[in-house]
């Protein structure tokens, strides 16, 4: 193996292990929204619209942030 291609297999691998993180604690949110949500509705409905809820909770907080700074 050449330095170049030890150099580049040394980068890949520290990008994708750091990857990781974001992703457990966005599946986090996501259980924690799915049971908020689902918690609250009751019927057929609105279970369905808790699971919708639950996938786009981010858009939500993110609006509802830059809503209190801005506005």
């Amino acid at each position: 193996m050449t330095d170049s291609t030890r150099t580049s297999y040394r980068q890949r691998s520290v990008n994708q292990a750091s990857a990781g993180g974001g992703n457990a604690v966005y599946a986090l949110g996501l259980i924690g929204a799915l049971v908020f949500f689902w918690q609250q509705a009751d019927s057929f409905g609105q279970y369905l619209l808790a699971i919708l809820k639950a996938l786009v909770w981010p858009a939500f907080l993110v609006y509802e942030v830059l809503q209190s700074l801005l506005g």
